[in-house]
């Protein structure tokens, strides 16, 4: 009689473990297809003439968190971006660090650098290294916050 108990006790433990497993890899499944929609996206080339237009100057443009997708950041001089409060883009992010990354504007030409993130910075899923020039149409990851580099 003990032995059935035992049994109707460890499926009462194990469904909910194997439902929650699956809705995590759920949940993972689609973020990666929502970073590869994203990546995939043709990027409207125009051949550059030899003098640049300085009408507009590039911004970000959030992609994710959802609650922010759409919203621009227009970068005029420099912009830091952290969870701490002292920085011009504070957001409470888990993977941020406190003064995790700073954009600067260079008449016209935008540009990014890791302040020493724990987690690091990305363009185009590459590390940065140093201060990377953006072009439009970069995808930029700075903790877990996805940016999209719009004129």
């Amino acid at each position: 009689m003990s032995f059935l108990g035992a049994t109707s006790n460890y499926a009462a433990i194990v469904r909910p473990l194997q439902v929650l497993v699956m809705v995590v890899a759920a949940l993972f499944f689609l973020r990666v297809m929502r970073v590869a929609a994203v990546q995939a996206r043709p990027i409207d080339y125009q051949p550059r003439s030899r003098q640049r237009r300085r009408s507009s100057t590039l911004a970000l443009k959030f992609i994710e968190p959802t609650e922010r997708t759409g919203e621009r950041i227009d970068v005029e001089h420099a912009v830091t971006i952290g969870r701490s409060p002292d920085c011009d883009l504070s957001m409470s992010d888990t993977f941020l660090s406190s003064r995790h990354a700073r954009l600067a504007n260079d008449d016209g030409d935008l540009s990014i650098e890791d302040l020493g993130s724990t987690n690091g910075t990305y363009v185009n899923q590459e590390l940065v290294d140093g201060r990377v020039h953006l072009e439009r149409g970069d995808i930029v990851q700075v903790g877990g916050v996805l940016f999209e580099v719009v004129r």
